[in-house]
């Protein structure tokens, strides 16, 4: 394989440098970089259970977390089961304002009720011990998968799939790939015990399906390495040729062209529709517009979902404007961990809202509101200096309940210690030592000049693709230009576009991006001044031709 200068450069900085590393990055392999789904502690007593439940006919439910990571993995078993022409299942989606994350016993009641007798999570239940033995109690075996840290014992229910568990060779799968390897599983056990429904599966079947696992792996913010980079990889051509009349419906509502599907498509404009579903109204929009079959259903959905998320975009700037004036009176610029809420705020807005104030100030933010049972729920985020799920096990007695991940997590306080939680959350995290974040903005991969922002740059850049966390988008320090205009635009003010030229050659190029802060940039660029520009090289989709993404303007 011959690589370039810059692309080894752009390797070495990600820690890739011998040569079967390299290879095996730049060229994903689906058979030799993809992993045993029997690896899965627990796999074997999951498939034998689920095989059993199908060859005796029982009533199956699927109960997913009403997310980016939860819906796609809901819609990827119930193809599974549509495919092996099974009909005896269901699909529970709880609602995210009157139910909340977790699996509940209210929702187990009445899956009871409906004569279900095996229920397969989706990106929760690996701390739903209550939820757990109540199933069981109501005769109700319980499949959970799921990738979520563990924070204590596991419930007692026929298998725990996640790969944070046992010896799984890559821990970071998420939730709907977890769901995905299940059925990979199930696939193989199945055509190996020549079950009919197996035996007219082609082999191999399971790779349409990666389209799903695609968005959920972009969505919910997993590492796109190891794994996670090969599964991406393949979802994203899957996507690129979808026969889903959701994808379509939703590429033709966005003007988006299917065969030029990226990662970013998925972050910017998949994502948040599908999010925007159980933020606004009810998740089982977002189910629907991924395994329908019908044209005018799914173009109905892709407008309805279009719409839901513009009311989401006004709901959330209402909350930050907010929190943001309420950030900047209570707390100093340089305290680690703040805690803001109102019981006016809706909870399913708040991972939002908290990321941008993140995003301008670092550390963790944590937001409150107040659902629609009047339970004080919130979201919390943070830059990586310190663990969210850490920093709500440190503090554990401060909540009802909590979960997440390193960057993210929810939790349920009560009325009477949502008053001391930030308290709570400042003393705990004295015991939690903090670590270098990666948001470090002077940080490039490469130096370069206006002429070498070419095509042939583009190209080399994209090798590298699919980029987000653990695989971030090249950033180029571009030195030796001077600034031409600079035009600061949009209803809040927060877009810049800069034209900038190059003092040897004269070649000029438009830079252009987003910033939260009213600050702006660490450097204001003034007209005719010389600059150096951190930026990441894009295809203009506004103009046409090639532009710079600015990370930061430096004098």
């Amino acid at each position: 394989m011959v690589v370039s200068d810059l692309v080894r450069e752009l390797l070495q900085k990600r820690g890739i440098t011998e040569t079967e590393a390299v290879e095996k990055f730049l060229a994903p392999d689906y058979e030799r970089d993809t992993h045993d789904p029997f690896l899965l502690k627990g796999m074997e007593k999951a498939t034998q259970r689920l095989l059993s439940a199908i060859e005796q006919g029982e009533r199956i439910a699927v109960y997913a977390d009403f997310d980016c990571d939860g819906i796609p993995g809901a819609a990827l078993l119930s193809d599974f089961f549509k495919k092996i022409g099974y009909e005896n299942f269901e699909v529970y989606i709880p609602h995210r304002d009157r139910e909340g994350y977790g699996f509940h016993t209210e929702a187990i009641e009445q899956l009871s009720a409906d004569k279900v007798s095996l229920i397969i999570t989706v990106d929760v239940g690996t701390n739903a011990l209550e939820a757990v033995s109540f199933a069981k109690a109501k005769g109700i075996a319980v499949i959970v998968t799921d990738h979520h840290e563990v924070t204590g014992a596991l419930p007692e229910c026929v298998a725990v799939l996640n790969p944070k568990l046992g010896e799984y060779p890559f821990r970071d799968l998420c939730g709907a790939a977890v769901a995905w390897k299940l059925v990979q599983a199930l696939l193989i056990e199945g055509k190996k015990q020549k079950l009919d429904a197996f035996a007219r599966i082609p082999d191999g079947w399971e790779k349409w399906l990666l389209d799903l696992v695609a968005i959920a792996t972009v969505a919910d913010l997993v590492p796109l390495v190891g794994e996670n980079r090969v599964l991406a990889h393949f979802g994203l051509k899957v996507l690129r040729q979808s026969k889903r009349t959701g994808v379509t419906a939703l590429c033709n509502a966005l003007r988006l062209r299917k065969s030029e599907i990226t990662e970013e498509t998925i972050a910017f404009s998949f994502a948040p529709r599908i999010n925007a579903a159980s933020r606004m109204d009810e998740p089982e929009f977002a189910f629907r517009l991924l395994v329908t079959t019908d044209q005018n259903e799914a173009e109905r959905i892709a407008a309805h979902l279009e719409e839901l998320n513009a009311r989401r975009k006004t709901a959330v700037a209402v909350v930050v404007k907010a929190a943001k004036r309420t950030a900047r009176t209570r707390f100093r610029s340089d305290e680690r961990i703040i805690v803001i809420g109102s019981p006016d705020w809706k909870p399913a807005l708040l991972g939002l809202a908290a990321n941008s104030i993140m995003e301008e100030r670092g550390g963790v933010v944590c937001l409150w509101g107040r659902d629609a049972n009047g339970r004080i729920k919130g979201s919390c985020r943070s830059d990586g200096s310190i663990s969210v799920v850490d920093l709500f096990a440190a503090s554990r007695d401060a909540f009802v309940e909590f979960g997440g991940h390193r960057a993210s997590g929810g939790f349920t306080v009560s009325h009477e210690r949502i008053h001391t939680l930030h308290e709570s959350l400042v003393s705990a995290s004295a015991n939690i030592p903090a670590v270098a974040s990666d948001t470090d903005e002077s940080v490039h991969d490469a130096l370069i000049t206006l002429p070498e922002v070419t095509e042939r740059l583009l190209e080399e850049v994209s090798k590298l693709a699919p980029f987000g966390i653990g695989n971030p988008k090249p950033r180029f320090l571009v030195s030796s230009i001077t600034v031409s205009s600079v035009r600061i635009f949009g209803r809040d003010r927060n877009h810049v576009e800069v034209i900038v030229s190059c003092e040897r050659t004269g070649i000029s190029a438009r830079a252009f991006d987003f910033f939260n802060s009213p600050e702006g940039f660490m450097h204001t660029p003034s007209i005719g001044g010389s600059v150096r520009l951190l930026a990441t090289v894009e295809r203009d989709t506004f103009r046409g031709g090639l532009a710079l993404r600015l990370v930061d303007v430096l004098a």
